[in-house]
């Protein structure tokens, strides 16, 4: 099993039952299944309201971890990355891939079978097809005009 970049040590079982507005800020941390969809660029129809995902990535995103590669300091390189709290989330959570335990949570589901809340291993979304590991193009790497050709459907992991 791989060591989990989250602390996931010491929570109680099912915490986040207790509702998104409870939880503590490491209860909170540890919802993110590490699957990087939310790093993604996305496409929004100004129509519709249609957020079409692509598989062109967040400039800080590494590939190879489905992490931010600065998650502290994100901001002062990506101003425009959305910092996600139980404040934000109603205004943002359409934003958010289908499968992503804060979206879920707020839209009243559980978490997907392969979470690793769950399942306990934090490889779980990459090893269940919920992740884009290794698959991703970095937004540095493509041109604005281009970003259609990379739409993609989410990979969902049968949740």
């Amino acid at each position: 099993m791989a060591e989990d970049p989250i602390d996931r040590t010491d929570l109680a079982p099912r915490f986040w039952e207790k509702g998104l507005d409870r939880l503590t800020p490491q209860e909170w941390e540890a919802l993110c299944d590490g699957c990087g969809k939310c790093c993604l660029n996305k496409l929004e129809d100004d129509e519709t309201g249609e957020v079409a995902l692509t598989r062109i990535a967040c400039r800080l995103f590494d590939d190879a971890t489905c992490r931010c590669a600065n998650y502290a300091n994100r901001l002062a390189y990506v101003p425009e990355c959305v910092v996600l709290t139980p404040k934000t989330l109603p205004e943002v959570v359409y934003f958010f891939p289908e499968t992503c335990a804060y979206r879920r949570l707020h839209e009243g589901r559980d978490l997907p079978h392969w979470h690793p809340l769950l399942t306990g291993d934090p490889m779980s979304p990459h090893l269940a097809g919920a992740s884009l590991m290794d698959e991703t193009v970095s937004e540095t790497e493509i041109g604005d005009a281009d970003w259609e050709d990379f739409v993609i459907e989410e990979p969902t992991g049968g949740a």
